[in-house]
């Protein structure tokens, strides 16, 4: 039987009450002195301090809020609640409020409307302020532009973090609940959100409407030690303001769950991308992995995109294309060269380069070439996700002069491209290991621009632009060949060593023969090493070489530099990027392993769960000896391990117009189960091995390979191998959901197996021109010659279940 919503006034004690149908969440409305909510309660238990929840501004003159107001007007109805004439301010600026609270399913609807008297400017406005019982009540809040705020991190009295978004929804992991506040501007109004501890031990969360952008008030500052006022001060007119919020409880361990996965911790995965995962989101248009109680993002980084696909949540997504327009817009030079890292302040600058208002700059350590590929990678792997064709489009220019300018980087012509130092001697980096000097032909950077090459010119063909997806391919092929090459012959392949070495200076010197792990691993995962013994050797030594040190993760390195190759502070090993262990690069390593030996890969993967339910992998690295966390520098990629596991072990691998799965199953994740959203879709996937379903409210299919599938309208259309070369289009007359399974699909014979009953109309493409095939019916064979396109057509009513099978004679 239905609850009806329960709205309960109490003229004496001027209080309202109201409750949702499933009583989950309650408000107590408290207007005895002044106006507040003074009880949010989840599941009958009140999560407020007693400061509650109100409304507040603040100028130079004071703070006032509506606690202040007197003799309010209260209109309580059987499904609404006005509160009128909530009048507060000075004499020099006053405000009158009206709130409108209402019940829609289980939300509770909330209208602030604000009139302000006359122009002024604020300090701080809060529409309204929630001020929470203690920082242990939430866990933290997933933030509506894909990042989070960690509770644990605001740690001091007024540590602060501002963003520009309104929308939150906080959880609890041990009750399971959740409260998530929507919250929308009126009239074209700008939101943001500051998350802070209060001088009373509160967790708040206060929310702006202003008519302008808030600029941060602290240089780039997103996140403030011990100060409250994020914000920069903001001009008011006279007027109103309003605001929609709904608040409405939310079943945490249900909405975010990982889905049914054997062998695998999903609730250390779940909480690992929330928090760690979601850390690296400064704010819109900010994604990065240093994150946001630095202030700071690297954009040498290739692994943003890869982490939205794991998170798999609509508003990362949508921040990380929003953060790669920013890219392409503040951070790309006329000449192509992507500047390597954000921050809130010119610290980290090399020298002249930092821009004050956008925040983009080369950093001291030297140019960090990685940003290019970054960039790159990031943007292709991102149109995969969003699958915008008009997005990708305009970055098509950005892409090839961000390739370009690194191409024209060889001065030898040897197809290998060049750093912007020529010798370890100059004492500058040219990538991501910040504090080693490589220099001139660089293998990691080499390696990244391979997969970058080859990403960009699929999807210049995917933009019908088939010159430049040749060149980007053969300028590829080139850089593969030499790069394989041995030492000898200027390639980075050491026979003697059994590795390949992190770089040459220009003297032709060789230098980082000291089994880095990020370089040889690169080479493997991007698919510039494809010798079988190549691949044994290496990732046999890695192996070998942890588990003799029992590491619970890959070192950067296993054997030290030499002193010329590192900076100062680096000379001792281990110590920091000389031989610690630094898990961001950990998805590398699982994508080598699992095209060798899966199970290792999983290992590594389950050890760094572990070590998330140990410490929350709140570290920058962890130490080579202790194995302990170092450095005040939260990396949000050391969850890579971790989205590895969806991309190369699930093998989620969405592409821009189909969902994909590319499974690399073990037996002991045999049962994994678990919903996925791609593009507005919800899919269900099942794997085991060589048995893999997905299915929508619209099409089941089963297969024992790899494939991707779209549906449209009544079109389905099947993609062998999640590959575009071959398609099947299933189009069903009534629209009733297609169970299709794959019997066999390989070269020249295509099998399969419909169980849903209709009308069917079936096109095979991929198929040679204008030549015979035999296609059967439930084992009833006839002949049919494929058309001038390379298409097969064929029309069935299957009154039962029906087999189809179409091979070539």
């Amino acid at each position: 039987m239905d609850i009806e919503p329960a709205i309960i006034h109490n003229a004496g004690a001027k209080t309202i009450l109201i409750s949702v149908p499933d009583r989950e969440l309650s408000i107590l409305i408290d207007y005895s002195k002044g106006s507040k909510i003074s009880q949010l309660n989840i599941k009958g238990k009140n999560t407020l301090s007693p400061s509650g929840v109100y409304t507040a501004f603040s100028t130079r003159g004071g703070v006032f809020s509506s606690v202040d107001a007197e003799q309010m007007k209260v209109e309580v109805a059987q499904s609404m609640i006005k509160l009128s004439n909530i009048i507060y301010g000075d004499n020099a600026i006053e405000v009158n409020e009206t709130w409108t609270l209402s019940i829609t399913n289980n939300k509770i609807l909330w209208n602030i409307d604000r009139k302000y008297n006359t122009l002024a400017k604020l300090e701080e406005t809060a529409f309204p302020q929630w001020n929470f019982a203690d920082l242990s009540v939430w866990k933290g809040g997933i933030i509506d532009n894909g990042g989070m705020v960690w509770c644990k991190y605001l740690s001091n009295i007024n540590d602060t973090y501002g963003v520009h978004t309104g929308g939150v929804t906080f959880w609890n992991p041990e009750s399971g609940n959740g409260l998530r506040i929507t919250a929308q501007p009126k009239d074209g109004k700008y939101i943001a959100t500051k998350y802070s501890k209060s001088d009373k031990n509160e967790f708040t969360c206060t929310q702006f409407v202003t008519d302008t952008e808030l600029e941060p008030r602290y240089n780039r500052n997103r996140f403030v030690h011990q100060k409250s006022d994020v914000f920069v001060p903001f001009d008011v007119q006279k007027g109103s303001v309003s605001i929609d919020l709904e608040i409405q409880y939310v079943d945490y361990l249900t909405d975010y769950s990982r889905g049914n996965l054997p062998g695998i911790d999903a609730d250390a995965v779940r909480e690992l991308m929330n928090t760690t995962g979601r850390y690296g989101v400064v704010d819109n248009t900010i994604v990065g992995a240093n994150g946001w109680i630095t202030n700071w993002k690297c954009l040498h980084e290739p692994f943003f995109s890869q982490i939205g696909m794991a998170l798999n949540d609509e508003n990362y997504t949508k921040n990380m294309s929003s953060t790669l327009d920013a890219e392409r817009d503040y951070a790309l030079t006329s000449e192509g060269r992507v500047l390597s890292r954000w921050h809130n302040t010119d610290e980290d600058q090399m020298p002249g380069t930092y821009n004050y208002k956008t925040g983009y700059y080369e950093a001291r350590w030297g140019y960090t070439i990685d940003s290019q590929t970054g960039y790159v990678i990031n943007t292709t792997e991102q149109f995969d996700l969003c699958g915008d064709l008009n997005w990708l489009r305009s970055h098509k220019e950005s892409c090839e002069k961000a390739l370009d300018w690194l191409i024209k980087r060889d001065s030898n012509d040897n197809g290998i491209f060049e750093m912007m130092n020529d010798y370890t001697s100059q004492g500058i980096a040219s990538d991501w290991l910040d504090i080693v000097w490589a220099s001139f032909e660089n293998a990691f950077v080499n390696a990244q621009m391979y997969e970058a090459l080859n990403l960009w010119a699929d999807c210049e063909a995917i933009l019908g632009d088939r010159t430049k997806s040749d060149y980007y391919h053969s300028v590829g092929s080139r850089l593969k060949e030499n790069f394989n090459k041995p030492v000898s012959e200027g390639g980075f392949w050491a026979p003697q060593k059994k590795q390949y070495i992190y770089w040459r200076d220009k003297d032709g010197s060789v230098h980082g023969d000291n089994f880095v792990t990020p370089v040889n691993f690169a080479v493997i995962a991007f698919g510039l090493c494809d010798d079988e013994k190549r691949i044994k050797i290496i990732l046999d030594e890695v192996e070998k070489r942890t588990a003799a040190e029992n590491l619970f993760h890959w070192p950067l390195c296993f054997d030290s530099y030499q002193k010329e190759e590192v900076a100062a502070s680096q000379k001792v090993f281990p110590t920091y990027e000389n031989g610690d262990i630094f898990p961001t690069w950990g998805y590398l390593g699982v994508r080598s392993y699992v095209g060798y030996k899966k199970d290792i890969a999983l290992k590594y993967i389950k050890n760094i769960l572990e070590q998330y339910k140990e410490d929350g992998l709140s570290s920058q690295r962890y130490s080579r000896t202790t194995q302990k966390g170092l450095g005040s520098d939260i990396l949000a990629g050391i969850c890579t391990s971790v989205t590895a596991l969806y991309r190369d072990i699930y093998g989620i691998r969405p592409k821009w117009n189909r969902m994909g799965l590319e499974p690399n199953m073990l037996k002991e994740l045999d049962g994994t189960e678990f919903n996925y959203k791609l593009r507005g879709t919800d899919y269900n996937l099942k794997l085991n091995v060589n048995d893999y379903t997905m299915s929508t409210n619209k099409f089941k299919i089963k297969s024992k390979g790899y494939f991707g599938a779209d549906m449209s309208d009544l079109s389905l259309i099947f993609f062998p191998n999640n590959e575009d070369s071959m398609t099947l289009t299933i189009v069903a007359e009534s629209g009733i959901p297609i169970n299709m399974e794959i019997v066999e699909w390989k070269s020249d014979t295509y099998s399969w197996k419909i169980s849903s009953l209709d009308n069917y109309e079936f096109r095979l493409t991929g198929l040679e021109p204008d030549i015979i095939y035999t296609y059967s019916i439930d084992g009833k064979a006839q002949n049919i010659r494929a058309e001038d396109n390379g298409s097969i057509f064929i029309s069935h009513h299957c009154i039962n279940p029906t087999k189809f099978s179409i091979k070539r004679m």
